[in-house]
């Protein structure tokens, strides 16, 4: 009898503590994904506000006389391979806070279509897992930055895994510390493999044009 009820005991705490973690899963896979998506729209919405008022366009280091504010939005990031609808607003800010509303700007680096490094990192699966499929880029691959009135076009060149711990990566010529930059480059970082922080995965592209936005245009890696 006593061992019955040990047996009885242990079963009990063991259904309930399964219960447990399938809740935290379902909450961290599904749940976090519906405070981004929110999140999102209101980002969509505040960045299109600012471009209609004729703010938030960054070109060069001048425009920058007060600090972009962290968690803002900074730009559109668009990638064709991940499907056709795929757009998110890029925050400021790489912080917990920042990545929960969508991939981050690294403060400090290049800003889109400047010559340097323009580092986003991205969740993978969580919290809307923006770059949950970045490791299906291929060389070649469009990956189109949406500012108040220009679109860049960059152009992914190589892709590596390395150590959470690597930030050579994000200089503005990676791994080459006080190097001159000379083209501009966009690199996309996340975690590596799915579902683990092992390693990072990272995505580095170059830029390959510029367009002016205009009414009815769009950049021909978004047509079709």
């Amino acid at each position: 009898m006593r061992l019955h009820t040990v047996l009885r005991g242990l079963g009990q705490t063991l259904i309930t503590a399964g219960l447990v973690i399938l809740l935290f899963v379902s909450y961290e896979l599904y749940f976090t994904g519906v405070e981004t998506a929110r999140d999102q729209r209101h980002l969509a919405s505040a960045i299109a506000d600012e471009w209609e008022a004729g703010h938030g366009s960054y070109k060069t280091p001048q425009d920058l006389l007060v600090p972009i504010p962290i968690g803002s939005g900074v730009a559109v990031i668009r990638v064709p391979r991940f499907g056709r609808d795929w757009a998110k607003v890029v925050v400021e800010g790489v912080g917990v806070a920042d990545l929960r509303k969508g991939p981050g700007h690294y403060p400090g680096t290049a800003l889109p279509g400047q010559v340097g490094n323009f580092v986003i990192s991205g969740h993978r699966t969580t919290y809307g897992a923006p770059f949950n499929r970045v490791d299906e880029l291929r060389v070649g691959d469009a990956i189109v930055v949406e500012t108040r009135d220009t679109w860049y076009t960059y152009r992914v060149g190589s892709t590596e895994i390395v150590r959470p711990s690597a930030v050579e990566v994000t200089y503005p010529v990676p791994h080459q510390l006080g190097e001159k930059p000379k083209v501009a480059m966009i690199t996309l970082t996340s975690c590596n493999p799915k579902y683990s922080a092992r390693t990072r995965i990272i995505v580095y592209g170059t830029l390959d044009a510029t367009q002016q936005k205009a009414p009815g245009v769009v950049p021909p890696a978004l047509e079709g």
